[in-house]
């Protein structure tokens, strides 16, 4: 199948040059010389890939050439589509921050009820923080616990991670509250904020114990500060 270049023509001018002015003109030719490649990938299927090579070994322990083959493209395609390796883990922390706010937000509120509606998230994050994949935890969690305090750009995404969370917490608890599902006048900021210590927390004690019963305790006692 024949490939298209564009050749510039540009009459001459009196004194002999090239004139600035040009038109383009479009010949159907086989391309003698090189020619802009087409992006054939997705940006959010690789990022999905940059996701699990991260989760899987961390980012210092992850090299561009392993990022290469394990992403399907070219050096030229990942640098000119993400930029350099640490602008491509923010970009795959970002997607992930995404898909889990939008998850957590959609198990929430198909609870009426907001303490089932925090149980049934909690349990699910508990199978998760237990689980003997080999990407063992949650991929935001296991990455700050690597990379800050020290670098600002990390920084900068963790807070943000933290403040959407506990905003999601918190709209949620304001729904229970205005439905009177407990009682007014308790602090619902800091009740977003102890619920996502708590969810963060379990990511993390998850990795030393299999006690399901005493992590889940802990939840029953968070919960317990509804009433």
């Amino acid at each position: 199948m024949a490939e298209y270049i564009l050749i510039r023509y540009c009459p001459k001018s009196e004194s002999g040059f090239w004139n600035v002015s040009s038109v383009w003109l479009l010949l159907g030719a086989k391309a003698p010389f090189f020619m802009p490649r087409v992006k054939q990938f997705r940006k959010e299927d690789v990022l999905d890939k940059a996701i699990s090579l991260f989760w899987k070994q961390g980012f210092h322990a992850t090299s561009v050439q392993e990022l290469v083959t394990h992403l399907g493209i070219n050096r030229a395609s990942l640098y000119n589509t993400f930029g350099d390796k640490e602008q491509l883990f923010i970009q795959a922390l970002d997607r992930y921050r995404e898909k889990n706010l939008a998850r957590i937000r959609t198990i929430l509120f198909s609870h009426g009820d907001i303490r089932k509606g925090f149980k049934s998230f909690f349990e699910r994050t508990l199978k998760s923080a237990l689980s003997h994949s080999e990407a063992k935890g949650c991929f935001i969690v296991n990455s700050s616990t690597e990379l800050l305090p020290g670098n600002e750009a990390m920084q900068s995404f963790f807070q943000r991670n933290k403040s959407d969370f506990e905003a999601l917490f918190l709209e949620y608890l304001e729904k229970g509250e205005a439905e009177g599902q407990f009682g007014s006048g308790k602090d619902l900021t800091a009740l977003a904020a102890l619920l996502f210590t708590l969810q963060n927390g379990i990511q993390v004690v998850g990795k030393v114990t299999e006690d399901e019963a005493a992590l889940m305790q802990n939840v029953h006692t968070t919960l317990d500060l509804l009433d």
